[in-house]
C-alpha cells in the first residue's frame, strides 16, 4: 500500500501543486507546533542559539543544493532522459542509461564535495562563530559551535536526497516528493521531545539530523522503482555534469546572496535585546506557510512541464503554462495574505503563546513583536509567493545568470535597508512613531527588530519587479493572458468583501467571546479565516472567477479512472 502511494504518478500540473500544498500544510503545522515547542520549552537564549547554529549549514545547503543542483539537474536530466529514449529500447517509465550515467556521476561528484566541506567547516566553526553572532556571550558561543558541527551532516543527507527530488520531479511522483519535508519535521520534533531530555540542546541538532535522514530515505524508493541503481562513477568530464556546473555557478552566486542577507539579519539580530532573532525567525516560520503552501508548491510542480516545454521548444505552452499560474498564485495568495494581517495577532498568540508543553515562556513582548513583524512580511507576500515561480521560469529556459545578477542586487538593498531600518527604529521619530502607532506597538519600548523583516520585505519586492521585467523583455510576446486585468479586478473585489466581513466579525466577537483564553481567541480566529475563505470563494463563483473550477476540475481529473 505505501509503495504504491509513493510510486503514484500527478496527472495536472495544478493537482501536483495541491498535494504539494497539502503535504506542505501538514509540513508546516508540524512546523508550527515545533516553534511552539521552541517558544515555550526553551529560554530566548536558547533558541537564540538554536537559530543561529542554522546559519553555516543551511548556507552551504542553500547554495550547493537549493541553489545549485536542484536547479540546473532536472533541466539536464531532461534533455538526457529525452536522448536516452530514442536510442534505448528500454520500457516506458524506466531511466534510460545515459540520464543512469548522468545521476551516478552526480551524485558521486556532490557525495565527493560535500562530505570533505562540511568537515573542514567544522574545524573552523568557532572562528566563524565570532563573525556570524558578535552580541552573542561567550557561553552562548560555545553551545552554537557545538550544534553546528552536529548539523554539519543535516546538508549532506539533504544534498543527496535533492538529487532524487529531481528525478521524482520528471517522473510527477509528488506523491513521494510530498512526504519528505512531513517527515522532516517529524524528526526535528521527535528530537525537541525524546533527545533534548538526554543531550540537553545538543538533541535539537540531532532532532534535525534524523529529519533530514527520513527526507532522504522516503525518496530513494520510488526512484530505485523507476529503475535507478547507483554506481559511483568518476567521470568529472562528463558532459552532462559540465553543463550542470556552467548552470549550477551563477545560481550559486545567487543563492549565496539570499544566505548572506540571512547571516547579516542573524548578526545584527544577535547585537538587538536578547530573542530578536527568535522573534525575526518565528514570524519568518509563520510567513512561510503561506508561501510553501501556494507559491513554492505550484512552483515546484510546474517546473518539469515548464523545462519540458523549452526542451521542446514549445514557447507558446510555456508562456501559457507560466501565465496560468501566476494567476492562480495571485488568486489564492491576495486574500490569504490580508486574512494573516488581520488575523495576526492572534494567529501569534495561538501557535506560540498558547503552551502546549511546558511552562509558557513566551511572553506578551514576544507576542506583540512577532506579530508586527508578521504583519509587515504579509504586506509583501505576493512577490515572496510569485519569485519561485519566476526564479524557476528562467532555470527551464537553462538561465541561471539573469536571476543571480537580480539577487545581488536585492542582497545589496537588504543590506543597507538592514542597517539603516534597525538604526530608524532605535529613537523616536516621525516614521518610527507611525509604524508603532499602526501596528499597535506604542507601550513596547524597542522596536528596532521590526527593521529586519521591513528590509527583507521591501528587498522581496525589488527582487519580485526586476525578475518580472527581465522576463517580459525575454519573450517579445510576453502576455500573462488577455482577461488577467479582468480577473484580477474580480480577485480584489472579493477580496474586499471578504476584508469587510472579517473585519466586522472582529470587532463584534469579543462581546460574546472572551480573548483572554485559548478557546476565545481560538473560536475568533478559526471562524474569521473559515468564514472570509467561504466568502471569497463564494464571490469569486459569483463574479465566474474560472480558478476555482480549473482547481476543482483538477482534482475531479487525479481520481478519475
Amino acid at each position: 500500500m505505501l509503495s504504491r502511494f509513493l510510486n503514484s504518478t500527478t496527472k495536472t500540473v495544478t493537482f501536483a501543486a495541491i498535494l504539494l500544498a497539502s503535504s506542505a500544510l501538514i509540513s508546516r503545522l508540524l512546523g508550527l507546533f515545533r516553534d511552539n515547542l521552541l517558544a515555550n520549552l526553551f529560554s530566548k537564549q536558547q533558541t537564540d542559539i538554536y537559530f543561529a547554529a542554522f546559519r553555516i549549514p543551511d548556507f552551504i545547503y542553500g547554495i550547493l543544493i537549493t541553489g545549485g543542483i536542484v536547479a540546473a539537474f532536472l533541466p539536464v536530466f531532461s534533455e538526457y532522459f529525452g536522448t536516452g529514449q530514442k536510442q534505448s529500447r528500454d520500457k516506458t517509465g524506466t531511466i534510460p542509461a545515459e540520464a543512469q550515467v548522468l545521476t551516478n556521476n552526480v551524485l558521486t561528484f556532490f557525495l565527493l564535495l560535500l562530505i570533505p566541506l562540511c568537515s573542514l567547516l567544522a574545524v573552523f566553526t568557532p572562528q566563524l562563530i565570532r563573525f556570524i553572532v558578535p552580541g552573542f556571550s561567550p557561553e552562548q558561543k560555545i553551545l552554537v559551535v557545538a550544534l553546528t558541527r552536529l548539523m554539519f551532516f543535516s546538508p549532506i543527507l539533504l544534498g543527496i536526497s535533492a538529487i532524487f527530488s529531481g528525478i521524482l520531479q520528471y517522473f510527477n511522483l509528488f506523491f513521494a516528493l510530498a512526504l519528505a519535508p512531513i517527515f522532516y519535521n517529524v524528526g526535528i520534533i521527535a528530537g525537541i521531545l525524546f533527545l533534548v531530555p538526554i543531550f540537553g540542546l545538543k538533541g535539537l541538532a540531532l532532532g534535525v539530523i534524523s529529519g533530514a535522514f527520513l527526507h532522504l530515505i522516503l525518496q530513494i524508493f520510488p526512484a530505485l522503482k523507476f529503475g535507478f541503481r547507483f554506481k559511483p562513477s568518476f567521470n568529472f568530464r562528463h558532459p552532462g555534469l559540465q553543463k550542470i556546473f556552467r548552470l549550477m555557478l551563477p545560481r550559486i552566486v545567487g543563492s549565496a546572496a539570499f544566505h548572506i542577507n540571512l547571516i547579516v539579519v542573524t548578526a545584527i539580530a544577535s547585537t538587538l535585546v536578547p530573542g530578536s532573532l527568535t522573534i525575526f525567525n518565528f514570524a519568518n516560520n509563520l510567513q512561510g506557510v503561506p508561501i510553501g503552501l501556494i507559491g513554492i508548491s505550484f512552483a515546484v510542480a510546474t517546473f518539469p512541464a515548464l523545462a519540458k516545454a523549452w526542451v521542446q521548444r514549445k514557447k507558446e505552452d510555456f508562456l501559457k503554462e507560466f501565465s496560468d499560474i501566476f494567476s492562480r498564485i495571485l488568486f489564492l495568495i491576495i486574500p490569504l495574505s490580508l486574512l494573516i494581517f488581520l488575523l495576526r495577532v492572534g494567529i501569534v498568540r495561538i501557535v506560540l503563546g498558547t503552551s502546549i508543553l511546558g511552562q509558557g515562556k513566551f511572553s506578551w513582548w514576544e507576542t506583540q513583536l512577532t506579530s508586527a513583524a508578521l504583519g509587515i512580511f504579509v504586506l509583501a507576500l505576493f512577490a515572496a509567493a510569485l519569485t519561485p515561480l519566476l526564479i524557476r521560469a528562467f532555470f527551464s529556459q537553462q538561465d541561471t545568470k539573469t536571476p543571480v545578477k537580480i539577487a545581488i542586487l536585492s542582497m545589496i538593498l537588504n543590506i543597507a535597508l538592514c542597517f539603516f531600518l534597525v538604526k530608524l527604529f532605535r529613537t523616536s521619530n516621525i516614521f518610527e512613531n507611525f509604524i508603532a502607532g499602526t501596528l499597535n506597538l506604542s507601550q513596547v519600548k524597542n522596536i528596532s527588530v521590526l527593521g529586519l523583516p521591513l528590509a527583507l520585505s521591501l528587498s522581496s519586492v525589488f527582487q519580485f519587479l526586476l525578475l518580472f521585467i527581465f522576463l517580459k523583455k525575454k519573450f517579445k510576446k510576453f502576455t500573462l493572458q488577455p482577461r488577467f486585468s479582468q480577473g484580477l479586478k474580480k480577485v480584489f473585489t472579493a477580496t474586499l468583501l471578504m476584508i469587510i466581513l472579517v473585519f466586522g466579525w472582529l470587532r463584534i466577537s469579543p462581546s460574546f467571546l472572551d480573548l483572554e483564553t485559548f478557546f476565545g481567541i481560538f473560536f475568533q480566529v478559526l471562524l474569521a479565516l473559515f468564514g472570509g475563505v467561504g466568502v471569497y470563494l463564494v464571490f469569486s463563483l459569483l463574479l465566474k472567477s474560472k480558478e476555482p473550477k480549473i482547481i476543482w476540475l483538477s482534482i475531479k481529473k487525479q481520481f478519475k479512472g
